[in-house]
């Protein structure tokens, strides 16, 4: 009796075992079937997605909450969702960075750059310097769907427009033109001139190059400058608004508008227009958006690097600070943040030469969600 009771425990654990070996093979096979479902069809159950998602650069709340509820309430696509978001700092001229009536060049005009990227066709429609059209955004939008071409520029993207049913308008304001005056009346202090004469620290120009056969007077670099003859970066000027939408389906598309760097040399575009600079989105991936100190950012393409990151496992934050790193090992007072999220809805944000980098954020479908403003610490050359 105790040989049969034996063979029975012992059937009974080889019937036990032999379940569970079959489960973890059920298990395996579901994790290889499920792997394979997402490389061949790049989508997982939308019970998991994080999405739709709005982020941006800076505390722009209400560009934040047009894009979303364009997207819940209006049921626009990521596109038009964006661009929505995007014109409303347009129109109120966020921190004055954005939109008409901001940032004076050298001869005291206000000129717009602005990009759109499209992660799910790898499209991009962008304006650079453009003058007299206050719609920037929209404009690219244009570029994007209305051409083949990827950026147009200076008085052609103006005429674009004018084809495309905009309205020439100056963006020339009272509050623009004093703020150059302004600056004129300082000595056309600070500005972007290097390696000229006259001396660009104590006259308004017009310059030439050095060169050997320059009769030799006292002349300032860079490096030569205080602080307050610098151009200075932030929040108040060389500003940004970059924004990423990813809607329902999982469509992701990234873009920026600006009025650029105020005091530019005519003709200057910063990083923001620029696909890899400014922004850049993949839809197999995510996206990204940048704004600081675009002549610098756009010698290393912050906004490619972080997506890139994110390909190889890291996390959007990871990925945002690892792109910010490759800038500051070279320019250890670079000025910037990066807003960076993956194809679900994960997000992240990163910073260097700032006490803290604000950024607005809303998630999920509910077109009352409210919008927060997150911040995340910078670091700088001494952290």
């Amino acid at each position: 009796m105790r040989s049969n009771n034996v063979s029975r425990q012992g059937s009974h654990y080889h019937s036990i075992s032999s379940s569970l070996f079959s489960m973890m093979a059920s298990a395996k096979r579901f994790i290889v079937y499920s792997s394979t479902f997402l490389l061949l069809f790049g989508s997982i159950p939308s019970s998991y997605q994080l999405v739709p998602l709005v982020i941006n650069t800076w505390a722009f709340t209400n560009s934040t909450i047009r894009a979303h509820q364009s997207l819940t309430i209006g049921q626009f696509g990521a596109i038009d969702a964006l661009v929505e978001g995007c014109s409303v700092c347009e129109r109120e001229q966020c921190d004055g960075t954005v939109g008409y009536g901001g940032s004076p060049d050298e001869n005291g005009e206000t000129t717009l750059d602005a990009m759109i990227m499209d992660g799910r066709t790898m499209n991009i429609g962008a304006v650079a310097a453009m003058r007299d059209i206050k719609h920037a955004i929209a404009v690219a939008r244009h570029v994007l769907q209305n051409t083949k071409h990827t950026m147009l520029v200076g008085e052609r993207a103006t005429e674009f427009a004018v084809q495309m049913g905009f309205t020439r308008e100056s963006l020339q304001t009272e509050h623009s033109k004093a703020m150059w005056d302004e600056w004129k009346n300082n000595h056309c202090q600070p500005n972007f001139w290097l390696n000229v004469i006259p001396s660009p620290s104590m006259s308004c120009g017009p310059y030439e190059p050095i060169s050997a056969n320059t009769i030799q007077q006292t002349f300032v670099t860079s490096n030569d400058l205080d602080s307050s003859e610098q151009p200075q970066f932030g929040q108040y000027n060389h500003d940004t608004i970059g924004m990423i939408v990813i809607d329902a389906e999982g469509h992701v598309v990234a873009g920026t508008s600006t009025n650029g760097a105020r005091n530019k040399i005519p003709g200057r575009v910063g990083d923001s227009p620029i696909p890899g600079a400014g922004a850049y989105a993949d839809g197999s991936v995510g996206a990204a958006a940048a704004t600081g100190d675009g002549d610098v950012m756009m010698r290393f393409l912050p906004s490619l690097i972080a997506v890139e990151g994110m390909r190889q496992g890291l996390s959007p934050q990871l990925a945002g600070e690892a792109a910010l790193a490759r800038i500051t090992k070279h320019y250890p007072d670079f000025v910037g943040g990066i807003v960076v999220a993956d194809r679900y809805g994960k997000y992240g944000a990163a910073c260097h030469g700032m006490n803290e980098f604000p950024y607005s954020v809303i998630e999920g479908s509910d077109p009352a969600a409210g919008v927060a403003v997150r911040k995340v610490p910078c670091r700088s050359k001494r952290n």
